[in-house]
């Protein structure tokens, strides 16, 4: 078994060092954004204890945890003084005690970006009127399941199969497809958390259809007529660790959990850095009182820069009414120094025992 562990690992370590001298490093860097409020303000420190509907995201084991038959989570954010959008919705259903089935829907976008390709006309002279916009759009639909299974008590096990569409005006968009595997396991009041996210790599096929008179003026323009090409995103593993405190006759609660975000395609700004595989720690804490009202905090984006590193602390709070949820968090989710007020809503359909 030990000879069978060590041979995988090599295998992996050996498909990330050749695709990352092909592939880029990073593609469809939307996805790394994060969904829902409660994991924002934890730092996405969240692997091993998200057991909502949230996890088809997250990791797609946790689907066991949720709590109505039908669980249906929203959130909405801006970016950049509302240039960029990101919209998110998702949806889960419980087929019985043993399985369940999610689907998370995410949008990010720029619109109404202006096209100037013809703002001068053939005589030379500026024409405001030839200006129109279009729109940078990308979209990941993820096809979730969970499953627990009756002979191994604590353990659950998930995946989602991963549809990405990019869209870039009339000119040109992409397909992409790919899987994830994900793993939770209770023992005792320990939670751990495994996601192989990309595990045969995403790949995202680009085509594009410019008319021969938008080629000439890009060219004219000393700009690059684009090409169709296949884009990559390579294989990482997110893991995670998670222990519940009780106090005052299980009325406070306090869960920290430690997450790590491994890649193996060389160097990166992380805390750890080695060639081929990366280890970027994170940290969340949530405390909750009643199981009603939380409290959260997280540490993410831990970079190393010029002998220094830096890191951005998230913050926020959550109120949970019944089937209701509604969720708060200031965050620089985007790794881009500008802070967030994000807020999500859940809630349960037809919840069981009503």
């Amino acid at each position: 078994m030990t000879k069978k562990i060590i041979l995988i690992s090599g295998l992996i370590i050996a498909i990330g060092k050749l695709y990352a001298q092909t592939a880029p490093k990073y593609s469809n860097d939307f996805l790394d954004i994060g969904v829902g409020a409660r994991a924002l303000a934890m730092g996405n420190s969240v692997v091993a204890s998200n057991n909502d509907v949230t996890s088809g995201y997250w990791n797609p084991a946790g689907l066991m945890g949720v709590q109505g038959d039908i669980e249906v989570s929203l959130m909405h954010d801006e970016y950049f003084a509302g240039i960029a959008k990101d919209d998110y919705l998702a949806a889960s259903y419980k087929f019985d005690k043993n399985s369940v089935f999610g689907l998370t829907i995410i949008r990010f976008g720029v619109d109404d970006i202006p096209n100037t390709l013809y703002l001068i006309d053939p005589t030379g002279n500026i024409n405001y009127d030839n200006i129109t916009t279009f729109s940078v759009v990308n979209y990941a639909f993820l096809f979730s399941y969970a499953r627990t299974f009756d002979k191994l008590p604590g353990l659950q096990l998930g995946g989602n199969v991963k549809v990405i569409r990019s869209i870039v005006g009339n000119f040109g968009g992409a397909w992409g497809f790919g899987l994830d595997a994900a793993a939770q396991y209770r023992y005792k009041d320990w939670l751990f958390g495994a996601v192989g996210r990309d595990i045969t790599s995403t790949f995202n096929a680009w085509s594009y259809s410019l008319s021969q008179s938008d080629v000439d003026v890009l060219l004219a323009t000393n700009n690059v007529a684009p090409k169709g090409g296949l884009e990559v995103t390579l294989p990482r593993l997110l893991l995670g660790a998670a222990r519940t405190f009780k106090f005052f006759n299980e009325k406070l609660s306090v869960m920290p959990e430690l997450g790590a975000d491994v890649t193996f395609d060389g160097k990166r700004n992380t805390v750890i850095s080695s060639d081929p595989i990366s280890i970027d720690p994170h940290l969340g804490v949530e405390t909750g009182y009643k199981g009603m009202v939380y409290l959260r905090l997280g540490i993410g984006n831990l970079q190393t820069a010029s002998g220094s590193t830096y890191f951005n602390p998230d913050f926020g709070v959550g109120l949970k009414v019944k089937s209701f949820s509604l969720d708060y968090a200031l965050t620089d989710n985007t790794a881009a120094g500008l802070y967030s007020n994000v807020f999500s809503v859940k809630f349960d359909i037809n919840k069981k025992g009503k």
